[in-house]
Parts: structure tokens; sequence; C-alpha cells
């Protein structure tokens, strides 16, 4: 207890001994808990948001075109076949978000896309992977990330459905680590009187919160080397593809990034170039006209390759990056609290920060990276909004020019 108040004054928490003061002895202790395993570090760079570092000097990066992997296509397969066998490739589904703005009040991923009769994307995403299994002959290892939010009815709702034919002693699932919520002076906001106000720490705190739920052991009891990282929401998505994994391989890569060409130069999507000479991902509204419109001798747009949140990671690269701190990236919230007396308050502006880290700087923390052009037609079927660009609408659609009855 001792060394949780000598934080609080350290880190200009003080204010919290006033909730402690009024909570009865277990609701205390428990509190206390929370903010002892608190990362106080995390603290520092909230306070210190202001002075973050600017961008390094992006350049454009060299991606394995659709034309170039047709060429080897064979060679790559059989190489990403031959790494599925050996148990060396396991799949990472992201799927801690809500379907809120799908009008679901669940999991995103228990969200019914069919017309005609049930389509959850959680069932076309497990299609998905049955379909590398099947080429491979081997199913492989399905972790899944969800959050506090999420948790009990994501599990119980693949369980009702027997994840939808996929190996159940296969799927595997853990929970995604929290981040504080601050007010504007820094100050650690309540969500109850005994509770801190938290969120999801962002997607690039997969594999920390994956290695911090005792995920890595098991991993390590399949053989698994490498790590396919993807979102809930694109219902395209080729999990655990095997000619993406054998390029990867095959050219000598120690991660990789599935990309687009960009339907425009202005399209709403993070870019795969590099930064200082690493691999990076820099965002649209970062580009600036004069670099989105950028050409070569050819014509052709030197950032046209937006990646789609489909990596592949070698886990001893991951095992290297884990201890380093990643940036934050915060976001004026409207974040719901209590006071010391117990008040709640529902903000109807924004009264604080949340922060989040982002899978991007992890791809900027690895050696190199292979981009690897797909389809946007056959990989790339977003399902955030209820209509327009990116939704229901636009991903049913894309689902029956590839043949899946809705």
């Amino acid at each position: 207890m001792d060394s949780v108040f000598t934080m609080l004054k350290k880190y200009d928490q003080e204010h919290l001994i006033a909730f402690m003061n009024k909570l009865p002895e277990n609701m205390k202790e428990t509190l206390i808990r929370e903010l002892d395993g608190l990362d106080w570090g995390l603290l520092d760079i909230i306070r210190n948001k202001d002075s973050k570092e600017g961008r390094g000097e992006i350049s454009p990066i060299s991606v394995l075109t659709i034309p170039q992997i047709k060429e080897k296509e064979e060679a790559y397969t059989e190489t990403g076949i031959k790494a599925i066998q050996e148990g060396k490739v396991a799949a990472m589904l992201l799927a801690g978000g809500m379907g809120t703005r799908l009008g679901c009040k669940g999991p995103k991923g228990v969200f019914d896309i069919g017309v005609t009769h049930e389509l959850y994307i959680f069932e076309q995403l497990f299609r998905n992977a049955m379909d590398s299994a099947e080429a491979a002959g081997k199913e492989f290892p399905f972790f899944i990330m969800t959050s506090d939010k999420n948790h009990e009815e994501t599990v119980q709702f693949l369980k009702d459905h027997n994840f939808f034919g996929y190996p159940a002693e296969l799927v595997h699932f853990f929970k995604q680590d929290m981040a504080p919520c601050v007010d504007f002076d820094g100050h650690l906001l309540m969500e109850s009187a005994g509770k801190l106000a938290t969120s999801p720490n962002g997607n690039g705190g997969w594999y920390s919160s994956f290695v911090k739920a005792g995920m890595l052991p098991v991993a390590e009891q399949y053989g698994v080397e490498w790590l396919n990282c993807f979102a809930v929401d694109n219902v395209l998505q080729r999990i655990c593809d095997p000619c993406f994994i054998g390029a990867v391989l095959a050219e000598g890569k120690v991660s990789g990034a599935k990309v687009v060409s960009k339907a425009d130069p202005h399209e709403r999507v993070g870019v795969l170039c590099l930064e200082d000479g690493k691999p990076s991902i820099v965002e649209y509204y970062e580009l600036g006209e004069d670099m989105a419109m950028a050409k070569n001798e050819a014509g052709e747009y030197l950032y046209n390759y937006g990646v789609i949140l489909n990596y592949l990671f070698r886990i001893d690269k991951l095992n290297e990056i884990i201890d380093k701190r990643m940036p934050l990236h915060e976001a004026e919230k409207k974040i719901p609290y209590v006071d010391p007396d117990g008040t709640a308050h529902s903000p109807e502006t924004p009264n604080g920060y949340k922060f989040e880290t982002l899978i991007l700087d992890m791809v900027h923390m690895m050696d190199d990276c292979l981009g690897y052009e797909v389809d946007r037609n056959r990989e790339f079927a977003p399902v955030k909004n209820k209509t327009g660009v990116d939704s229901v609408e636009s991903a049913r659609a894309l689902l029956k020019l590839n043949g899946v009855e809705l």
C-alpha cells in the first residue's frame, strides 16, 4: 500500500486518495491492487505527450506487385504450405471491438451480414481460415484477442456455434490489456468509486497482451514461429494465406504486410513506406498533397499501396521489441466518470484523453517488411459502417462477387 501512495504522490494523482478514504475496506483493497498493477510509465508519456518527436524522413518502399507474385506463385505457395504443415504458423484475430456503428449491441464478429440466411462475420472468417487449412491439409492454431467488453459473449457465441467447424482445441482466447483514461490535466479518471476509467490499449497492444495472458508458451508448444495478425472487420481477409507466408519466408523478411493499390491518391488508408530507411506506415492525412500526388518516371504513384491490417510477424522479432515503449496516440473523448463525492458525470463534450498503441508502429520496429499486393476486390471488404463506404452494403457486394452465398 505504501508503494501505491508513493506513486500517487510522485505522479500528482493524490486526488485518488479521496476516493480510497470513502471506500469500504474490500473495495479499497481492490482499487489498490489495480493501481499496484498500473504501468506508471504511461503517465510519464501522457504528461509529455506534447513533446513527441515528429516523423522521420519518409520515402517510397518497394512492394511485391500482383504480376510479380504471379510469376512465383507456385513456389511461394509451396513454401507457405510447408510452413503450415510444420506447425510454424498461427492465426491472430483482433476481435476486441463492438458492433455499435453497425447497430449491433454485441461484439462486431457476431454481426449477421447474410441476406437470405445467417452469415456472421466470425463465420466468414473461419471459412476463410479453413480455405488455407484445406490447401495445406492441416489446421493451424487460432488465437483470438477479445476485450473486457466482449470477452464472455465472444467465447460463448463461438462455442454455441461450434467454432463454425474449426477444431475447438486449436482456438485460444485472451483479453486485450487496458490503458488508463485521464482528464486534460493528466489526472486519472474513475469509472466508479472503486475502479479506474480505462479503455482498450489499441491494436498495437495485441502482442504484449498475448504474452501477458500466457499465450506465448501455448504458441511455443505448437512450434509456432510466425503470427498472421488481422482485424475482425474485413470479411474477405485471407487468413494464413500460403502464398503470402511463402513470399515473406522466401524473400527472407522478418515481417510482411498485405497492401492494395489505392482507389485514388487521397484514399483514407495508411500507406506502406520507409521512414528513415525502415519500414513504416504513414497515415493518409500525414502524406500531404505533394507526396500523395508524387509519381515516378513511369507515371506511377510513389505512395500507392495502402495497408489492410493483415500482417505476418516473426515471433522472435516480436520478442525483441516487446520491452520497448511504443508510441501512445491520444484521442480527445467524452469519458464518463465519478468524482470523489460519488457523483456520476456523463460529459456532453470531450473531457479527457483515451490512449492507444497502433500496430503500424510495430511495423516500424521491424528490421524489414515485405509489402505484398493483393486484389482489393478479392481481399478487402471492411465492415465499418451501416451504409456507404466500407459498409455492410459494400461488403455484401464484394462477397457476392467472390461467390459467397448470402
